[in-house]
């Protein structure tokens, strides 16, 4: 999956400054079935926004302290958790991404990934107040794996991305825009590739497409694309 038009990408450094270290983030990728068609959800980033404004994006984010605080109702799958710590993480932080990727998406489109507790829980962070954490929590085995991302040593902000997929069939809500994500809408593969979208995002997109319909074994050996820069030029390897 490919297109000609030109893709933003991110703000590069002039000042002759270090590059800053990446950040840990977390995108969720939701799709649904429409007839005999996928589709995803995307939404435009705000133009308040200092990193991409105005372009299409899947909903997320990066990650806050506190999702390293808050107990999931669910935990990952064995396969997927394998995975993320194959790419460098330990259990914790693998489990702090997968939950910033589910509050993100609370928080852009008003959907929830949840699933009950056994017992009520309160949090401090209002986020999870409002996403219903006295009877639900974060449903991480919901949740896939697919791909990994960091922005390049000559932008101003840097991200250490990891992207997620999920079943839209298993969300609960109503969709929202937020002053974060806005013009949320549900897209065909071709129909985002028409959007303002990110290099990066396309180069997921066209991923994402092929990992739906192949439809995988979901096993802890299976490769996670990983899309980096080295040496000056865009590197696809896998993890």
């Amino acid at each position: 999956m490919s297109t000609d038009k030109k893709r933003s990408v991110a703000e590069s450094r002039t000042d002759g400054t270090t590059a800053p270290r990446p950040k840990d983030a977390a995108t969720l990728i939701l799709y649904r079935q429409s007839g005999n068609t996928t589709e995803i959800l995307m939404g435009e980033r705000s133009a308040r926004h200092s990193f991409m404004p105005n372009t299409y994006v899947f909903p997320g984010g990066r990650v806050d302290a506190s999702d390293s605080r808050i107990p999931p109702a669910r935990e990952l799958r064995d396969d997927v958790l394998a995975r993320l710590c194959r790419g460098g993480c330990n259990p914790a932080r693998a489990r702090a991404l997968a939950i910033a990727a589910i509050r993100e998406t609370f928080e852009e489109t008003g959907l929830r990934l949840a699933a009950s507790h056994p017992a009520p829980k309160k949090s401090r962070v209002d986020v999870w107040n409002d996403f219903g954490t006295a009877t639900c929590g974060p449903d991480l085995s919901k949740l896939d794996y697919i791909a990994r991302a960091v922005t390049p040593p000559s932008r101003k902000k840097r991200f250490n991305t990891r992207f997620f997929v999920a079943d839209a069939e298993t969300l609960e809500g109503e969709l929202k825009g937020s002053g974060e994500l806005l013009d949320l809408k549900w897209v065909t593969f071709s129909q985002a590739l028409e959007l303002d979208i990110p290099l990066i995002t396309e180069r997921v997109l066209g991923y994402a497409d092929a990992f739906l319909k192949a439809n995988p074994p979901r096993t802890a050996s299976l490769p996670v694309p990983m899309f980096h820069m080295r040496y000056g030029k865009r590197v696809f390897a896998e993890e």
